[in-house]
């Protein structure tokens, strides 16, 4: 059976129903696996207990987010600019037992180090009824506050560009690969649309953040999209036109031949998987094209994302292309914002350029997204949630950037069951250290599959035992 699996390729391809091959390499490895665990039952597709969320939207800005300058505003910052920290009230942050491998902050140009406060380089107010102060970079995530849960006591422990790894998989980079928070939603939960993918990719994703699955399969890897209605998916076309008639003609000879073959191996998994394979090809040739296609969106609708705007246009068409997939049954979309290289908040300098841009090219998005999902009634049954891998030091970075920063940093949740209109943890008054409630990053992966109904050590598969730390704990108290 083997040998004829090149020719069968080739035939598919011909007619038309090739896919990206992260598609079908995943539909194809799930068999394998289970060949080689006879012994072990996989997840059945349903909740392990009532789930509060069907699906989530997953936004990463890549490079690292200023928590002073964005959800955590530090104003003592402005108050003793200029000053070391240990000319400062908060000297004891520096305190060796607070730190651990990471320095305050990096050399200057001329490789003198560097510890002045730095002051914020942008404006906060109260929104809403919760009140909580938002920064003016983000006005319309501001409008829509009370829908947020704001968790301003978050650390990792990677220092560098690495930690967008370990914020999706829960693990350093020199422990080696292992699966992100994507591949076990998608490991554990079934179809909620069999016309489309349940877990997808939107934007760039840097070499070492490039795959999901990893000891999972290549079946639980994100199907990466384009906005385009022309080219959605790599390969998604037939490499030459065919008539409508005989691609249908094509199809149902395959069925037939792959029904034969189904009768002369009926408990072949390998074989079932490859007509699911297939079969799940040809429909998405139609299915996600329609997706991106918003020719029967609203003006209105449009506008309230920002698309067509120059500074957020393609944000703001992927985030509508969300809230339609979310519409169709997508159960796990994952989008990295400014993506390649370090990322694009990756502030060394000119921090106040550097964030003014990318919050105009994300704020309109998310908060068109946001209010978009409420009033569809989609936000109950929808996490959307706003990461980044880590934060900037309170301190300056030259003239005028702040360094990464691992010891305190800001995320946000909206929807899917959570608490609305509240803060949860403290960093201390300068920015430095996450003090009260502190959360390493697998909290959010636990909060979220709390919600989703899925708990994570019923999900291990057999020689893979994981650390505690992998599967981390709900944040309860943001949780409704």
């Amino acid at each position: 059976m083997n040998q004829s699996n090149p020719s069968r390729r080739r035939f598919v391809s011909q007619m038309g129903l090739g896919l990206s091959g992260v598609a079908l390499a995943a539909l194809l490895d799930k068999d394998s696996r289970a060949e080689s665990l006879s012994d072990w039952a996989p997840p059945t597709g349903e909740p392990h207990f009532p789930a509060k969320a069907k699906n989530v939207i997953w936004l990463f800005m890549n490079g690292g987010v200023s928590q002073m300058e964005s959800f955590d505003p530090k104003p003592m910052l402005t108050k003793y600019a200029g000053k070391t920290i240990a000319e400062t009230p908060f000297a004891d942050a520096q305190d060796p037992s607070k730190l651990s491998l990471e320095r305050l902050v990096a050399p200057d140009g001329n490789g003198n180090q560097r510890n002045e406060l730095y002051p914020l380089q942008i404006g906060f107010r109260p929104h809403g009824q919760s009140g909580i102060e938002v920064s003016d970079w983000f006005p319309h995530i501001a409008s829509q506050v009370d829908q947020l849960a704001i968790v301003r006591s978050m650390y990792t422990t990677d220092s560098n560009h690495g930690a967008q790894t370990q914020f999706h998989s829960g693990r350093h980079r020199n422990d080696g690969e292992f699966p992100t928070l994507g591949a076990w939603v998608h490991y554990g939960l079934g179809s909620l649309n069999d016309n489309l993918p349940q877990f997808i990719s939107i934007g760039t994703r840097e070499y070492w953040n490039k795959r999901d699955g990893y000891y999972l399969g290549p079946s639980h890897d994100a199907v990466p999209l384009k906005i385009d209605p022309k080219h959605p998916l790599d390969f998604s076309q037939p490499e030459v036109e065919f008539p409508s008639e005989a691609r249908v003609v094509g199809q149902e000879l395959l069925q037939q031949l792959n029904g034969l073959r189904g009768v002369q191996y009926p408990d072949d998994p390998s074989m079932a998987a490859r007509i699911a394979s297939y079969e799940l090809a040809f429909r998405m040739q139609t299915s996600v094209p329609e997706v991106v296609d918003f020719s029967q969106e609203t003006a209105e609708t449009k506008a309230l994302y920002g698309v067509g705007l120059p500074h957020c246009n393609e944000f703001a068409m992927q985030l509508l292309a969300s809230r339609r997939m979310i519409e169709r049954g997508v159960r796990f979309i994952q989008i990295q914002h400014g993506g390649g290289g370090a990322g694009a908040w990756d502030a060394h300098g000119k921090l106040k350029q550097n964030h003014t841009n990318n919050a105009l090219a994300v704020d309109q998005p998310i908060g068109g997204l946001l209010e978009d999902l409420q009033r569809r009634g989609l936000l109950d049954e929808t996490l959307v949630v706003f990461a980044t891998e880590f934060g900037r030091t309170p301190g300056s970075q030259g003239a005028d950037g702040r360094d990464h920063h691992i010891f305190g940093f800001t995320v946000w949740m909206a929807g899917g069951g959570l608490k609305r209109g509240v803060v949860h943890g403290v960093t201390d008054e300068i920015g430095f250290h996450a003090v009260e409630d502190r959360h390493y990053v697998t909290d959010i992966h636990a909060t979220i599959l709390q919600q989703l109904g899925l708990d994570s050590r019923k999900l291990e598969v057999p020689g893979r035992k994981r650390l505690e730390i992998d599967h981390g704990q709900p944040i309860w108290d943001i949780i409704g």
